[in-house]
């Protein structure tokens, strides 16, 4: 039992309650993405349920493992790594919407050869744009009131990825663009000039949603939720269905009769299964372990011995647990229809590689490292930074 412990201590470092939820949210995700992929298996692969079992358990242990492998590395070096991810997404997302593979009328996947799996360039511009933002405003945290030398690449970038991703992706852009107004808040930038950034970037984003593919949709969203008059929709309805006759503790674990009727229960509304099937005891359990990981996301944040670390752990938990309210709002009629999965809990393919890393980054700030010596072409000013809770 000794070397297991010590191989644990070993190889597992940063937050060892972090890594707890996220391993529970793993084996409950394997649990009702097998109990809602049912329907599925019998239409598309003869009634071989065990293959979306085996290919979503499979895509978890590799996202975990990117998780593992970005967890070891020092969190530091993602501040220039940030910039040359940036500088790729912006052709993918151009590329994106140009050529790749459309569903539902919108063009937001890319196949990557060989493998054959669909690949969005939206989650590595999510994870791009605020790593970079928070390299930035740590390394200007001297001088954030100063518009052309910190705000300006900011509006710049964030209003670059954000329209980008709003031609195809509405939903995802409003969310990483709340994440970057947080981000400029907590890294003390003037609320005049988050007040002009939002002017700015908002223009801009009505502009490129208009031109885009989803400008029908999100209209027609908003209306069927403000309209009561108009019916409810289809697959919102089951939901509904599903939540009412969950109960308390839920019909017991693979026996959803909603998951057969809705189009997609594996993904934008498996909320909904948890609650059918666990009951609102298993909706609240769900929504708890969010707010821990939440909770040890900006506990990481006060412990941070730099600004850089402090601000990426917040934007990244920010962003997992923003996303994964908005999902759940909606399952419950909240707000209106998204489109977005639930992080760490529906089937998904590359998403759950860049979920993994993420919270592999955050993981490698709360390993506690501190930020004395400057790395190899790092300015001296930043490794010097007090800690990021005396600027929040």
């Amino acid at each position: 039992m000794e070397p297991v412990t010590n191989w644990l201590r070993q190889n597992l470092k940063g937050d060892p309650v972090l890594w707890g939820i996220v391993l529970l949210f793993s084996f409950i995700s394997i649990a009702v993405v097998y109990s809602a992929t049912g329907t599925l298996a019998y239409k598309k692969m003869g009634g071989n349920t065990e293959y979306f079992l085996f290919k979503h358990t499979s895509l978890i242990f590799v996202g975990l493992f990117f998780m593992w492998l970005a967890h070891r590395i020092d969190y530091r070096y993602y501040s220039r790594l940030s910039l040359y991810a940036l500088l790729i997404s912006v052709p993918l997302l151009i590329f994106t919407f140009i050529m790749g593979g459309e569903v539902n009328g919108a063009s937001r996947w890319l196949t990557i050869p060989v493998i054959n799996q669909t690949f969005q360039p939206s989650d590595l511009a999510k994870l791009a744009l605020i790593s970079h933002l928070a390299s930035m405003l740590s390394r200007r945290q001297q001088h954030v009131e100063d518009f052309k030398n910190t705000l300006l690449p900011v509006i710049i970038w964030v209003g670059v990825i954000c329209g980008l991703i709003i031609l195809s992706n509405a939903s995802t852009a409003v969310l990483l663009f709340a994440t970057c107004l947080l981000l400029m808040f907590i890294g003390r930038v003037p609320l005049k000039h988050m007040m002009l950034t939002v002017l700015i970037v908002m223009t801009l984003g009505g502009v490129a949603l208009t031109v885009g593919q989803r400008w029908g949709t999100v209209k027609s969203r908003i209306e069927s939720f403000t309209d009561k008059s108009k019916p409810v929709p289809f697959q919102l309805e089951h939901a509904y269905i599903a939540e009412a006759t969950g109960g308390l503790f839920g019909k017991g674990p693979g026996k959803s009769t909603e998951r057969n009727i809705m189009p997609h229960p594996y993904s934008d509304f498996i909320y909904a299964i948890i609650i059918e099937e666990y009951g609102l005891f298993g909706g609240v359990v769900v929504l708890f372990l969010y707010l821990a990981f939440l909770y040890r996301g900006l506990k990481t944040v006060i412990n941070s011995y730099g600004a850089f670390g402090g601000l990426l752990s917040a934007g990244l938990s920010f962003s997992l647990v923003l996303q994964a309210m908005v999902n759940m709002g909606v399952a419950v009629g909240l707000g209106p229809i998204t489109g977005l999965p639930l992080p760490l809990l529906s089937m998904g393919g590359t998403s759950l590689i860049f979920t993994g890393i993420s919270i592999g980054i955050i993981l490698a700030v709360s390993r506690g490292e501190r930020e004395i010596r400057p790395m190899v072409g790092e300015p001296e000013d930043t490794a010097r930074i007090p800690r990021v809770s005396q600027y929040a």
